[in-house]
């Protein structure tokens, strides 16, 4: 199944090397399915997904936020995840539609 929506995002990596603690930015990408949201590590079932939502930093940086039913996950992004949430919920919407339930 091909993925609907996708957002970068990226972890700080630390690593310490002859006594020097050095930290840099390493890429990653979320995909958004019909059934579920997919991380490097993790994965989502959209049915444990409650909510989505984004904090701006200052400048291009945020914090994005996954409200699941077993804790929320952030993630530093770079860009404006507007088009993401707004896929995610315009599924849960055509969802109730179709089923009359969320």
């Amino acid at each position: 199944m091909k993925w609907v929506a996708q957002l970068p995002y990226y972890k700080i990596q630390r690593e310490i090397k002859d006594g020097e603690q050095r930290s840099f930015p390493c890429n990653r990408q979320m995909y958004l399915y019909k059934d579920r949201v997919v991380t490097r590590h993790r994965e989502f079932p959209i049915k444990d997904i409650l909510d989505m939502s984004y904090r701006s930093m200052g400048g291009s940086e945020g914090m994005f936020y996954l409200y699941t039913s077993k804790g929320v996950y952030s993630y530093l992004v770079e860009c404006d995840p507007e088009s993401f949430i707004n896929t995610f919920k315009e599924q849960q919407m055509n969802k109730i539609e179709r089923t009359g339930r969320p």
